[in-house]
């Protein structure tokens, strides 16, 4: 059939596709890019070390969030749903990789982490917390409608939404009209503060700064070649609105 367009399902799934084949790393596929990425647990790749990302592990301490159902996306090996287990959360982690969760499950062996493999824009349920470590930076523009979708859906009023991604120095600052044009995002997009803000307007900041660079000897995980970011949903359901142009346009 030559006419396959008649919902916004319809055309993100087209926009995945001029992507392809680095589509792998956010759409659901069998022995997919991501399986591939974590099939060697010896590498050297600072997040397959199993500790928690500094910046959650602050929002902790200082009371920032609290003890409530959390949802982490693209959990990889497991290391900030299990310090969230750990720390009275119950905790739902999905990430593309069958090859990830099954590393997870097993650092996790005696915690309550209900890991799933698929699509973490299909979960079900409502959340106090939903983190995500390293995970938007690997979208394309057009797929932050399906993630702004998850938070709108998905957080509950008051809650918290919270994520690290690259810098613009780090990750590539192409405009995403070019991204298109190029077909391909260059390893993953950088952002700046503004765009982050903008993006996520709905939301009212509650930090915003760069990850803390943490040795390798340290309980923590720190890279500064990441932002992170801490925002709070609106007591009542609200969708963005307004903006800024500023080379990230794409949005809901």
């Amino acid at each position: 059939m030559n006419r396959h367009i008649r919902t916004v399902d319809d055309v993100l799934t087209l926009l995945d596709g001029l992507f392809a084949p680095e589509a792998d790393r956010w759409t659901e596929k069998a022995g997919g890019w991501w399986d591939r990425f974590y099939a060697d647990r010896s590498r050297e790749v600072p997040f397959f070390a199993a500790k928690p990302d500094e910046n959650l592990v602050s929002y902790l301490e200082r009371g920032l969030i609290k003890p409530g159902r959390a949802l982490d996306v693209g959990c990889g090996p497991g290391r900030n749903a299990i310090f969230l287990a750990r720390h009275g959360f119950q905790v739902d982690a999905v990430d593309l990789s069958a090859t990830a969760i099954a590393w997870a499950r097993e650092r996790a062996e005696g915690l309550d982490v209900r890991f799933r493999q698929g699509d973490a824009f299909a979960t079900e349920g409502s959340y106090d917390l939903i983190y995500d470590s390293g995970c938007f930076h690997h979208l394309p523009p057009h797929r932050r409608i399906s993630y702004l979708a998850l938070l709108d859906r998905a957080l509950e009023p008051g809650g918290h939404f919270a994520l690290t991604c690259f810098t613009a120095d780090e990750g590539t600052a192409t405009p995403d009209a070019e991204l298109y044009r190029q077909r391909g995002l260059s390893g993953g997009v950088g952002y700046q503060p503004d765009e982050l803000r903008w993006i996520f307007s709905g939301h009212a900041e509650v930090e915003l700064r760069r990850m803390t660079e943490e040795p390798a000897q340290s309980p923590v995980f720190g890279k500064a070649f990441l932002w992170t970011a801490l925002f709070r949903a609106p007591n009542g359901r609200a969708r963005p609105t307004g903006g800024i142009d500023r080379g990230r346009h794409l949005r809901k």
